[in-house]
Formats: structure tokens, C-alpha cells, sequence
């Protein structure tokens, strides 16, 4: 498993090896050791798993959670390809408002820990593409926020050529300065005691 600190303060990237032949492939996205290697503790006590198959062009996101009480994540794609995205939400965070993207696939099974106040999204760039979300708190709908991945302010780098289909909520979703000022970004003080109190 190689293991990669990114950009955005408290963000990991993991990639498993693949195992590859004539009936198809497998692999372990989340590896214990490796996580625990990277990151300095075990992975947070799961209370969800989900996932979700988008067709070719559709725009998920930029989602996140209320914080408190928090909701970090990590996420992989098992079968088909994303563009992924996340931004820094964190107000305080030494990396606030930044971004970075990485492409997730079934190829590379390629998986990142998304800390509490990072927002996530993704493109899907082929049809069926699905992606795995493994939760450390269950869904509970009034703690669900979105921002703009349209809004220029981020700059999000979406790739030409396709007719972006989103949700309803995701189209009307405010820009990174709208969401400030009705006060729905996190601390990045209250992100890091959250995620504290997950390992006690």
C-alpha cells in the first residue's frame, strides 16, 4: 500500500496494490497498517457505508458536513472513473480554501481519508462509475451542506466536454462566501477536537 499526504492539511491518499488476471482483479483499499502508518491512529469507529453509481457527467458535490458533530470519510472507487475534488472548508486552517483533485478509478482502487471540514466532490468521466463512502457518523439530513463547485472564487478545475448534471440541492448550493457569511463553515478548531474525540 502506497500511502501519500497531500496538499490539504490532514489528507491521505491510499493506493493498494492491484492483483490483475484473466478472471478480473482484486484489492484492498483500506489496510489497517498502512492507514494507521499514515495517518497516526486506526481508522475512525465506522457508523456507515455507502455508495452511489453516477452516469458519465454527473457532478456530485461540494459536499460536507456540520461540524460539530462532524462526519470524516474515507472514499474509493471500485468500478469506473472519477475526477475527485476536495476543499479545505476549515476557517483557520493553514490550507483554507485550497483544493486539490486526484482521479479515482476500479483500475488503481486508489482511496483518500477525508478529514471533518474538507468538502468532497466528484465528476463522473465514464457511466456506472461508483463510489464507496465508509462514514464515522450515520446521515442525518440538516447536518448536510454543499457549496458551489461553480463558484469562481474556488476555481475548481472541471474538465471540458461534458454537460454537467446535478442535483437540485447541488445547483442552488451557495459559493465559498455565502456559506461564511450564513455560518455554515466549520472551525478548523472544532474539525481537530471532533476528529480527536473519535480516538478518545
Amino acid at each position: 500500500m502506497q500511502v501519500q499526504s497531500l496538499a490539504i492539511e490532514g489528507v491521505f491518499a491510499f493506493t493498494p496494490p492491484v492483483y490483475k488476471d484473466h478472471r478480473g482483479h482484486f484489492s484492498s483499499p483500506y489496510q489497517d497498517a498502512a492507514f494507521t502508518g499514515g495517518v497516526g491512529h486506526t481508522i475512525f469507529p465506522v457508523r456507515d457505508i455507502s455508495h452511489n453509481v453516477s452516469a458519465r457527467g454527473v457532478l456530485r458535490g461540494v459536499h460536507f458536513s456540520k461540524t460539530p458533530p462532524g462526519r470524516a470519510k474515507y472514499v474509493y472507487c471500485p468500478h469506473g472513473k472519477v475526477q475527485d475534488f476536495l476543499v479545505d472548508l476549515r476557517l483557520g486552517s493553514p490550507t483554507f480554501g485550497q483544493w486539490l483533485t486526484t482521479e479515482l478509478s476500479g483500475d488503481t482502487c486508489k482511496a483518500l481519508y477525508v478529514p471533518d471540514g474538507v468538502g468532497h466532490a466528484f465528476l463522473s468521466l465514464q457511466d456506472a462509475s461508483m463510489i464507496v463512502y465508509v462514514m464515522a457518523a450515520g446521515y442525518i439530513p440538516e447536518n448536510e451542506y454543499a457549496i458551489s463547485p461553480f463558484d469562481p472564487e474556488l476555481g475548481l478545475a472541471l474538465p471540458d466536454g461534458f454537460d454537467f448534471a446535478q442535483s437540485e440541492r447541488d445547483s442552488v448550493a451557495p459559493t465559498l462566501a455565502e456559506a461564511k457569511e450564513l455560518g455554515m463553515l466549520p472551525t478548523y478548531e472544532d474539525c481537530q477536537k471532533v476528529e480527536a474525540a473519535l480516538w478518545g
